[in-house]
């Protein structure tokens, strides 16, 4: 490598993407390289603090997560002047606005690699004209990058199965996830007992409370009106059940039903937390995780769980079901099954040895298979072979 660094392009649609995907990711890069982060702009100059924060350059094209034709042809023409300017060898984009918007204006920008990380199909619960629209969208996306990387086995499977690439431009980096995990932050042993006893007060827990906790964002797709009518019906027959439920809404993408946001404020066992930017201490008095979203790339939320030695209680889907091994550090169930997540909490809630056992499992599987600096690693070494 000669003493000037080789510039990449790293794109996502929201700069919130950056910060909660890729936390740490391009600091680490830019010993490497040169890296220039684009998203739109966000809240508050949040890209230009992204920027401070992991001390790389930041640009602002603006882009926006729903179909809107005439700000996406906008959003395609500024990122293509960028790039022509700019003249990276690596365009490396995340979330799938950014990879389709990315991929076009790098083909014809003329960079000579295109990376497109994988991290979930949203088309995968569409039906119809919509569906096919957005099948054909994937497609191109394919067709203008040079490389994909799916950020779990399945998920890769799932790409093949529907014919949007072929088998050659498919890599799983390291074994999954498109960051890892920090283990050294999410470390049980951190969170002291005078904390964790101040927190249960707060909510007013008891010692003999049973805690579930979801983390993520509150939408139609995250599992959250099954994961209502399971609570509300384990909660009857359990009174010293507790739910922490962190995340914000999402009303104009997702909406949640009605009689499920009722149950959220009316419950007096559901702990809503809102957002919240660090979420161990809401682990550390918690007894199980309880994920039951329809689809995943490769849930952050599970890892960071496990590594904070939570049993979890997943759906069976591409990265969840990687993650969890059944009955052995959680459960698996089927998606959209209300009946099934209530069983599977009542296991957790009447064996509390069996808990206790997958909740040491947890930890030593993330360890092992998803640590942080070996994604890290993993991915710098595709970056380096493509010199």
């Amino acid at each position: 490598m000669s003493n000037k660094k080789k510039k990449i392009v790293r794109i996502t649609t929201v700069p919130s993407s950056i910060h909660g995907l890729l936390t740490g990711q391009l600091k680490f890069m830019s010993k490497y390289y040169d890296i220039l982060g684009v998203s739109s702009k966000g809240e508050d100059d949040f890209l230009k603090k992204i920027g401070i924060d992991q001390g790389i350059r930041v640009h602002e094209v603006e882009m926006t997560r729903t179909i809107s034709p005439i700000k996406d042809l906008k959003s395609l023409y500024y990122l293509y002047k960028l790039l022509k300017v700019e003249k990276p060898f690596i365009v490396h984009s995340h979330t799938p606005k950014a990879g389709t918007i990315g991929m076009i204006a790098a083909r014809l920008a003329k960079v000579p690699h295109r990376l497109h990380t994988i991290a979930g199909l949203p088309l995968l619960e569409a039906t119809g004209i919509k569906r096919f629209i957005l099948n054909t969208v994937e497609k191109i996306t394919y067709s203008c990058a040079t490389q994909i990387y799916p950020n779990s086995y399945g998920l890769k499977d799932i790409i093949l199965k529907n014919g949007f690439t072929t088998k050659n431009k498919l890599k799983v980096i390291a074994n999954g996830s498109s960051n890892g995990i920090n283990t050294k932050h999410f470390d049980p042993s951190l969170i002291d007992d005078d904390d964790k006893n101040n927190l249960r007060k707060e909510f007013g827990f008891s010692n003999e409370d049973f805690v579930f906790v979801y983390a993520g964002r509150l939408v139609k797709d995250k599992g959250i009106n099954e994961l209502m009518i399971a609570f509300e019906k384990i909660n009857n027959e359990f009174k010293n059940t507790k739910l922490i439920l962190m995340g914000h809404y999402e009303r104009g993408l997702d909406p949640l039903l009605p009689e499920t946001e009722h149950i959220i404020n009316t419950n007096k066992n559901i702990t809503f937390t809102g957002y919240q930017e660090d979420i161990r201490p809401y682990f550390s008095i918690s007894d199980v995780l309880a994920f039951p979203t329809y689809r995943e790339g490769f849930p952050n939320v599970v890892m960071q769980a496990c590594a904070m030695s939570l049993a979890a209680i997943v759906t069976d889907i591409n990265g969840c079901n990687e993650i969890i091994d059944h009955n052995k550090n959680g459960i698996i169930i089927p998606p959209k099954d209300e009946q099934a997540l209530y069983t599977a909490m009542k296991y957790m809630l009447n064996n509390p040895e069996k808990v206790k056992t997958m909740s040491q499992n947890s930890r030593s599987k993330i360890i092992a298979n998803y640590e942080q600096e070996l994604v890290w690693k993993s991915l710098l070494q595709e970056y380096n072979q493509l010199i």
